[in-house]
């Protein structure tokens, strides 16, 4: 059984940093693409950034690059979401996702999925 659990939300101030972390089982991690979407009220899921399993090359959005670093720890089945210069906007539920080999930047491309974690942005 694979589960993808997500930790690392909360409250934060504009400008303000965090870090999400996402552990997962049940899957051979190190041959999987990870990749971090997001979800705000009222919108489609979106695609925040992701990492490549073969070359580990990162992914982001426009919205959080130069905002957001990935990282991946394949020994302890790890993939981190780093966030800086957090705005109002980047309040979301931010979920861990995989696939296999390749990485997935549309919602409907990824198998697996964490139940999200909560980050909110205050102004």
């Amino acid at each position: 059984q694979v589960q993808l659990v997500e930790s690392g939300g909360g409250l934060v101030q504009a400008g303000g940093s965090l870090r999400l972390s996402c552990v997962a089982s049940g899957l051979p991690f190190s041959t999987y693409a990870m990749a971090w979407f997001r979800q705000a009220p009222g919108k489609e899921r979106e695609f925040v950034a992701g990492m490549r399993w073969a070359d580990l090359g990162a992914v982001f959005a426009d919205s959080v690059k130069g905002r957001a670093t990935i990282s991946r720890d394949n020994a302890k089945n790890t993939v981190s979401l780093q966030m800086n210069s957090l705005k109002p906007e980047d309040t979301a539920i931010y979920y861990c996702a995989a696939r296999r080999v390749r990485l997935c930047t549309y919602s409907y491309e990824c198998d697996y999925w964490g139940q999200g974690t909560q980050v909110t942005v205050s102004s």
